[in-house]
């Protein structure tokens, strides 16, 4: 079984999302899975310019030359494509939004109808099965609605089943959590990696992986105030001094 992984973070490697990313992909392969780990914080993707020449004049190739052509190659093939992501204003981050849309690629003008009797684009490539990770620095959970719902239409418009979701409310905790909360930080991340090894081996996960992969790391309220005790104490930290008005600026090479 070959998984692709797509992290949408503009983090990239230092962002919450990889971890989850990577615990999901070790599970993965220690069930024999190939994988693939693409990060698009290293990556140049352009705006798909929805000029369609990738439909009418040059067919299955794009206009722009830039990564995405290599990550293409990437995705061929594959049983499963890992869409990974931050939720940025209740959707996914514009990087992952940036490198869907340049799927475009992949489709052709001509229509057919789904199950539901529902339009959609033929596609030329899709994986047999799609499924989404996801994290956000709330506690609830219903913050992934639209995720959700996104997918689901998503998955249709591709013509693929949707294999999973794995989402952590509470984002904020995967990385270098205080030490009385480690062990459930850890605990999440085994089932992720469970998850991992799940998808890898029958293309689903199980009612008792998602139930644990549901439980928040510690109650909503310790977690607000943690947070608002954390804010405080960034808001009175003093601003880091303005440079003289003769000076250049430290961050911007003089050519």
């Amino acid at each position: 079984m070959k998984l692709v992984a797509v992290n949408g973070s503009h983090r990239g490697r230092a962002g919450n999302t990889a971890i989850m990313v990577d615990a999901f992909l070790r599970g993965a392969r220690l069930a024999g899975a190939e994988t693939i780990d693409i990060c698009l914080a290293e990556k140049e993707i352009g705006h798909c310019r929805a000029c369609k020449a990738c439909w009418f004049a040059t067919p299955g190739r794009c206009v722009l030359a830039d990564d995405m052509s290599g990550i293409a190659q990437a995705l061929t093939g594959a049983d499963l494509w890992v869409w990974a992501t931050p939720l940025y204003f209740d959707n996914v981050s514009s990087m992952l939004k940036t490198f869907i849309d340049r799927l475009m690629v992949f489709g052709s003008p001509g229509w057919t109808r789904d199950e539901a009797g529902e339009c959609r684009h033929h596609t030329s490539l899709a994986p047999t099965r799609l499924m989404l990770i996801a994290n956000c620095g709330y506690p609830e959970r219903s913050h992934f609605q639209v995720l959700s719902h996104w997918l689901a239409r998503h998955a249709r418009n591709l013509g693929v089943a949707v294999a999973g979701e794995i989402y952590a409310s509470e984002g904020a905790l995967l990385r270098d959590p205080a030490e009385e909360l480690r062990p459930a930080v850890a605990g999440f991340l085994r089932s992720v990696e469970t998850a991992g090894r799940e998808i890898a081996a029958g293309l689903e996960i199980s009612a008792q992986t998602r139930e644990k992969l549901a439980q928040p790391f510690i109650p909503a309220e310790a977690y607000i105030r943690g947070v608002e005790s954390y804010l405080d104490a960034l808001l009175k930290k003093p601003l880091p001094a303005r440079p003289a008005e003769n000076q250049s600026c430290p961050s911007i090479k003089q050519s």
